[in-house]
């Protein structure tokens, strides 16, 4: 459903046939799509599985999810379409509208083969950190596609304003793309503040000095944390004292109350923040200090765009698991923050004047020591027993225990210079690494690099693990563990497969030009990018792989 209008397209051809010299000004995208919205804003929640959306349902106020649900368009089967299902590359999906394969963020943290060492997805030391010593050397290079945002961008001729905000860095910057005004994250340890990069700027706007000081990052860690509600009305969850989750250091036993104050010392000082509700709390606060600083969506003629990313669901769901009372209560407060937002909107931008889409980066798998208690297939793999087995193999096989070099997101890399020396195929050795793991025990599949370069896989999970696969950055041998069997403590939950604990996740649209309604249909997270492009009528960001989701629009 391409929404240009036509009698626009016509006078356009009249005007440039009659006018040879042609304004370098950008047809704007509230005069190309006649009554769009000011404002876009993308959400994304970190590690929000779909049935926390049915599961805490009846407890969640009418202004914040319910009101996304039952106002917007609902996607219930909306799957990450690729393994790894991690934070940064969920985030770039999301945004490119394409995978793995494609956009070229593989992991948060990868082994660069080329550089021979571990590099993390916006690291960039061609830059300086803006707003505090250190924490800001960052930039989205690493990331080679476009994004609806930089599309958005280029075409309003770089008019109209790009925001993206985060607790994490990687979360800001990478929806933001690559022509953002600005992208913020929240900087930790003993700073408490938001900070950016010099690829963006040279100093922080002045609404951001005056955000930090505040002194609302001081009040939020200097506030207990107790349940929202009562604790015995928390049904939805396992009791709060069990094996199963995380403690934070100086506090006995994973409890309600949590006094931040005594325990920030402990833990990080500011960072203690970003593991608790008020970390999402203080995101929403600077979303809505950006959109008074930045004055976005009060244009009558320009779309802005803020990107928005709530990542202390993320970091409570790792300390504490998915069954938790923690993490039911931070989806409550999570839900009271959406309705303070969504009515700020309607006050600064008005109602019915912006559009809102809601989704996750990555699902979680339940605490694997959990489900071995109620007799679910679950474990845990022992990296450094695998190591060793493996080396054993390669040095009874092919005469050498230095034939790998890196071993890092259920990847294998081999040391080339190594084979070289000992005149070994690369090809051979890989076939033979598979043919061995798949023989040990919480490992489900294995596939060397020259298979998914040359078979071509249209279902089940090896199709998702050639969308992630990049031949530029990935190994040469990719693993795949049993399901619910994770390489992690035995406390909280983690992510990265390609199961659907990690990959079902919500997709909601919401306000201007969106229906009401719903699909159980399968909508693969790469669609998400192209529907806003539709929506808009811009380019689709230049590796779209996705399809337009044409039944949330209005008719």
């Amino acid at each position: 459903m391409y929404r240009l209008i036509l009698p626009f397209v016509i006078f356009s051809f009249i005007s440039c046939a009659a006018q040879p010299k042609v304004s370098a000004q950008a047809v704007s995208v509230g005069e190309q799509v006649a009554g769009g919205p000011k404002l876009v804003v993308g959400i994304v929640v970190d590690q929000m599985r779909y049935d926390y959306l049915t599961k805490f349902y009846s407890r969640f106020g009418d202004g914040g999810f319910k009101r996304l649900v039952e106002d917007g368009f609902t996607c219930e089967n909306a799957q990450y379409n690729y393994i790894p299902t991690y934070t940064a590359v969920g985030h770039t999906s999301i945004y490119t509208g394409t995978t793995p394969q494609s956009h070229g963020i593989i992991g948060n943290n990868w082994y660069d083969k080329y550089a021979k060492k571990y590099i993390y997805c916006v690291d960039d030391g061609d830059y300086k950190s803006v707003g505090a010593a250190d924490g800001g050397r960052k930039s989205p290079e690493r990331m080679v596609t476009t994004t609806v945002t930089d599309e958005l961008k280029m075409f309003q001729n770089q008019r109209g304003k790009v925001i993206g905000v985060s607790i994490k860095d990687r979360s800001a910057i990478l929806p933001a793309g690559h022509s953002a005004d600005g992208a913020y994250w929240f900087q930790g340890a003993d700073e408490g503040k938001f900070i950016t990069s010099s690829y963006y700027m040279d100093e922080l706007p002045e609404w951001v000095n005056e955000f930090n000081n505040s002194g609302r990052a001081q009040k939020y860690l200097d506030t207990p944390w107790n349940t929202l509600y009562d604790i015995n009305t928390y049904t939805a969850t396992i009791v709060d004292d069990n094996p199963y989750e995380g403690v934070f250091k100086g506090k006995e036993s994973p409890t309600f109350p949590y006094d931040l104050k005594k325990l920030k010392k402990d833990n990080g000082n500011f960072n203690l923040l970003k593991t608790v509700p008020a970390g999402n709390t203080i995101v929403k606060d600077f979303a809505e200090a950006a959109i008074i600083g930045e004055q976005l969506g009060q244009s009558s003629s320009l779309v802005d765009f803020l990107a928005v990313s709530f990542s202390s669901t993320d970091y409570v769901g790792h300390k504490f698991g998915v069954d938790s009372k923690e993490i039911e209560d931070t989806y409550l407060r999570l839900d009271r923050d959406l309705a303070e937002f969504f009515t700020f909107l309607d006050e600064k931008v008005g109602k019915g004047a912006y559009t809102v889409f809601l989704t996750a980066d990555h699902a979680a798998v339940q605490v694997p020591a959990y489900l071995e208690s109620l007799k679910v297939p679950a474990g845990y793999l022992d990296n450094k027993a695998f190591k060793t087995a493996l080396n054993t193999f390669l040095n009874s096989t092919f005469g050498s225990e230095e034939l790998i070099e890196n071993i890092s997101n259920n990847q294998l890399f081999l040391d080339k210079t190594k084979l070289k020396e000992a005149n070994l195929n690369v090809h051979v050795v890989s076939q033979a690494i598979v043919d061995e793991v798949i023989n040990y025990e919480g490992v489900y599949k294995a596939v060397t690099a020259k298979t998914l370069q040359e078979a071509n896989f249209t279902t089940g999970i090896l199709a998702l693990l050639q969308e992630g696969y990049n031949q530029k950055r990935s190994g040469d041998v990719m693993i795949i563990n049993d399901p619910s069997v994770i390489s992690y403590a035995k406390t909280g939950s983690t992510h990265g497969s390609g199961y659907s604990y990690d990959t079902h996740v919500p997709i909601l649209f919401y306000g201007n030009g969106i229906k009401k309604g719903r699909t159980s249909r399968y909508i693969p997270i790469i669609d998400i990018a192209p529907t806003i492009s539709n929506l808009l009528g811009i380019s689709f960001a230049n590796g779209t792989t996705g399809n337009v989701i044409e039944e949330v629009f209005v008719d």
